[in-house]
């Protein structure tokens, strides 16, 4: 017999499932100005709608090899990706949090910066529909969760926020040239209304760290050398999140590691 606690990981796995299966059509339609609501999802090649047993998340992907039921053409394994990712974030947010205001506050976040990510992936945009939107739903859960502190949370927002505003413009100011997009400076200040200014000290220096490393894999491939030009947003995002499952105690060890003496 399944426990309670099994059949709630497993309904979120579910939830987060099916939240990315509508987020791919977010991912699709938004950045084009279309309706996220009509028509209903279709085929990207031969736009026939896709038939309800195979729009289930990950399972019909599989199911169909990864091709369109009518055109035979192939189905990006993005699709799939982003349902798993939607999925294994919802249940290991719950089983970290468990029932709690805060686990609501995390999972929209989750959400909606991995859908923002994937934009800002294709198009080099991130929408305020989700940055500005996410400020404010951060500091007004931060003024009415009892587990969160709204001072961090503006704390969080002004020098997360300011501090990359203060990057760019220097960066402009020295090189001529947009550096970093007004994007990611409102998604760092959505990261801190919604984790905090901590979470924003360690989303800098780690998308700085793990972007360094993929930019330069990616500009030797490429050989393009220093003029590689890509979405520092996944990079804040995938840095937000792990903060959530272990930034602490990763900065921690890191400043043991090379400040000792603040121990």
């Amino acid at each position: 017999m399944i426990s309670p606690e099994s059949s709630l990981a497993l309904l979120f796995f579910i939830i987060g499932a099916c939240l990315g299966s509508f987020g791919n059509v977010v991912i699709s339609r938004l950045p084009r100005n279309l309706s996220i609501v009509r028509p209903r999802s279709q085929c990207p090649h031969c736009k026939k709608q896709i038939l309800a047993q195979d729009n289930i998340p990950i399972f019909s992907w599989l199911m169909l090899k990864g091709q369109c039921r009518y055109c035979k053409n192939k189905i990006g394994i993005r699709y799939p990706l982003v349902e798993i990712i939607c999925a294994v974030l919802f249940l290991a947010l719950y089983l970290k949090l468990g029932l709690t205001v805060t686990l609501i506050e995390y999972l929209i976040f989750a959400w909606a910066s991995v859908i923002a990510s994937f934009i800002d992936l294709d198009h080099r945009i991130l929408p305020d529909v989700f940055t500005l939107s996410g400020i404010v739903i951060g500091l007004v859960g931060a003024a009415l969760n009892p587990d969160r502190i709204f001072i961090d949370a503006l704390i969080g927002v002004l020098g997360g926020g300011g501090f990359l505003w203060l990057v760019a413009y220097i960066y402009m100011a020295i090189r001529r040239e947009e550096g970093m997009g007004g994007g990611d400076i409102k998604l760092i200040a959505w990261i801190g209304a919604v984790l905090g200014w901590r979470a924003v000290i360690f989303s800098i220096l780690c998308s700085s760290i793990v972007g360094s490393i993929v930019g330069g894999v990616y500009a030797a491939k490429q050989k393009s050398g220093m003029r590689t030009s890509i979405p520092f947003g996944p990079f804040l995002v995938f840095s937000g999140l792990l903060f959530i499952f272990g930034g602490p105690e990763i900065m921690h060890s890191y400043l043991n590691m090379f400040f000792p003496f603040f121990e």
